[in-house]
């Protein structure tokens, strides 16, 4: 269908067309969609996309999404504290799943910690992080199409335009090699795709076919999927065998060190130890400290594959969280350090409780993670209009009490 092409459908005003999502829209209201998208056919036909995988791609596609623009424009009005970011994704929920994929993925796991060097930990730990150990995948109705979520990007959001004009190309790349067919390439509104979340470029340049069908296939082939993410990892100089990093006590006026990079035999020297008195496993490997709660909370001495985690996602949170999980799921690990959470705030443990009561009491049907996400709150403002409160929602310690009683 080379509908592109066809000024009938760019000009007649009540032509009814279909998108991919099924619902009717007015081709001549997004013709300037429709004509971006023509616009941007040499583009790709320059870097190789023939014609028919072009009009494979986006037959049926004239609009953009308009749930892909609300959230590409949506600038939140918070920032996530370090412990709630942790307790959100180290929790007894995601070490037990993690253990339990451990098992039933035994030998794959082994096989790609073989072949790249990666410990099976960090790969299962990865996994959790990106799509919930595949969980996310299974909501169809939280996928989109990637060709025509990052041509929403590239042709409505100035900010990720550049961002999105490559993804899109490599999207339809992608497409053109047979790795997936049209039906199987969805992500994220921003182009993140599979089991282990891999934007279209990053996935031409590491996808793995670790099952050998002869298709890279993050989506469906769970061999696949870790070891692209293993791939990554190897490529960029992750250490098998070595640490990602150590809880340190800081001595007096060591945050004035915070991000110096030294060798671990000068942290000691400064005063850096570790809370379980060991000694450091290589005295003249570098570290960086890093302060994520400031002085009041844990410290770290950070050391390359950190860093390498980083290269996944580019956030200290990410790769901490990570690295702890990692630590969980091979039965080491822990904090010896407290987070400065706010004076009646929640534990991970009082999260816990908090949705095991609002469960219990009817008000909840999520999962017990310690998560508080928006099923949690809307069940708190439930449980507070039965009592009179005011519906705000906020988890404290003071609604933990009147929950308990």
């Amino acid at each position: 269908m080379k509908f592109l092409l066809k000024p009938a459908l760019l000009f007649l005003p009540l032509v009814i067309v279909y998108g991919l999502t099924g619902c009717p829209v007015r081709a001549a209201e997004n013709k300037d969609f429709v004509q971006w998208l023509a616009g941007f056919y040499p583009v790709a036909h320059e870097q190789g996309i023939s014609r028919t995988i072009w009009e494979t791609a986006f037959s049926g596609v004239v609009e953009p999404y308009p749930e892909v623009l609300a959230k590409a424009s949506y600038q939140p009005e918070f920032t996530t504290e370090i412990w709630d970011y942790l307790d959100a994704r180290v929790n007894p929920l995601s070490i037990g799943r993690g253990r339990e994929m451990d098992r039933k993925f035994a030998r794959t796991l082994a096989d790609v910690e073989k072949k790249f060097g990666v410990e099976k930990s960090v790969l299962l730990a990865i996994w959790s992080m990106e799509s919930n150990y595949g969980a996310i995948l299974e909501k169809t109705d939280r996928l989109f199409y990637v060709p025509r979520a990052l041509a929403t990007l590239a042709y409505g959001d100035p900010k990720r335009q550049k961002f999105a004009r490559s993804q899109l190309v490599a999207a339809l790349q992608i497409l053109q090699a047979g790795d997936v067919q049209k039906e199987q390439l969805t992500g994220s509104w921003a182009g993140a795709m599979g089991h282990t979340q891999f934007i279209p470029t990053s996935y031409l340049a590491y996808g793995v076919d670790m099952d050998g069908n002869g298709h890279r296939d993050i989506w469906t082939s769970v061999p696949d999927a870790l070891a692209t993410a293993a791939n990554l990892l190897h490529k960029n100089g992750w250490r098998f065998g070595s640490t990602w990093g150590y809880e340190v006590v800081m001595p007096v006026s060591g945050e004035q060190f915070k991000e110096q990079t030294k060798t671990l035999a000068e942290w000691q020297k400064f005063g850096f130890k570790r809370p379980d008195g060991k000694n450091y496993g290589s005295s003249d490997t570098k570290a960086v400290l890093k302060l994520l709660a400031g002085p009041q909370g844990p410290a770290f001495l950070m050391m390359k594959n950190f860093f390498v985690l980083k290269r996944y996602n580019n956030s200290d949170f990410y790769a901490l969280a990570v690295a702890l999980l990692a630590d969980r799921l091979t039965g080491t690990g822990g904090l010896a350090g407290s987070w400065p959470r706010p004076p009646g705030s929640l534990s991970l443990e009082d999260k816990i409780e908090l949705q095991k009561i609002l469960q219990e009491r009817g008000y909840y049907s999520g999962e017990i993670d310690g998560n508080l996400g928006g099923g949690t709150k809307d069940a708190i403002r439930q449980f507070q209009l039965k009592l009179g409160l005011a519906e705000d929602g906020i988890p404290s310690q003071d609604l933990l009490q009147a929950l308990r009683k």
